[in-house]
Formats: structure tokens, sequence, C-alpha cells
């Protein structure tokens, strides 16, 4: 009843600049927290950053200063901007959102992934 669409990963140079975008559709009633995750090879999914319905922002100490998450609740949409790109900012990233459908309880909503590779 919900899908969750990614878009804007690709393959950049380091200190490049990348936006991902993440747009949800569907029954949506409304949309509480959203944030992006990474995984990278080999190593578990971290948390990258959050944004909460009221703005709060949270992000992971390895991106502060490079990456600036924000939303656009008309179009139930969460970006990532993500400038100074490091071959370590390498990974497959997930956009998560905290989806209330119509008739159901809010629960968390997972995107399929969009790859960002940095490199030269």
């Amino acid at each position: 009843q919900v899908q969750l669409v990614e878009s804007g990963g690709g393959c950049v140079q380091p200190g490049g600049s990348l936006r991902l975008s993440c747009a949800a559709s569907g029954s949506i009633f409304s949309i509480n927290a959203m944030g992006w995750y990474r995984q990278a090879p080999g190593k578990q999914r971290e948390l990258v950053a959050t944004i909460s319905n009221g703005g709060r922002l949270n992000y992971a100490d390895s991106v502060k200063g490079r990456f600036s998450i924000s939303r656009d609740n008309a179009k139930n949409t969460v970006y990532l901007q993500m400038n100074s790109l490091k071959p370590e900012d390498t990974a497959v990233y997930y956009c998560n959102l905290d989806i209330k459908a119509l008739g159901y309880v809010a629960m968390d909503y997972w995107g399929k992934g969009t790859l960002v590779t940095v490199s030269s």
C-alpha cells in the first residue's frame, strides 16, 4: 500500500557531490521521521541522517558538515545532499520512513537502496 522510490545514486570522484531523493506514494495518512542509512560491503547498515516531522536533525559523526538531510512534506519526499564525498562514503544508501498508512498503524518502510560509489 506504500511504495518508496529512491533516486540520485551514481559514481562520483572524491570531493564531488550527489543528491539522493526518496519519494513515498500510496495510501499515506502521515509520515513521522525520515532518514537515510547506508551499508558498505562487508559492513553492517549504519545510520547516516534523520529528520523528524518537526524538523529535528540528527547526523552520524562521519558525515557532519558534509551531508544535509531535508524533507518536502507536500511531496512525501526526503533528500540527502552529499558534499565533499570520500571513498569511505561508498555504500548502498537506503531511505527509511516511519509512515502511517490509511487503516494501519505506523511502521517503518525501507527503500530498495541506491548505490553511491566514490572513486577516482
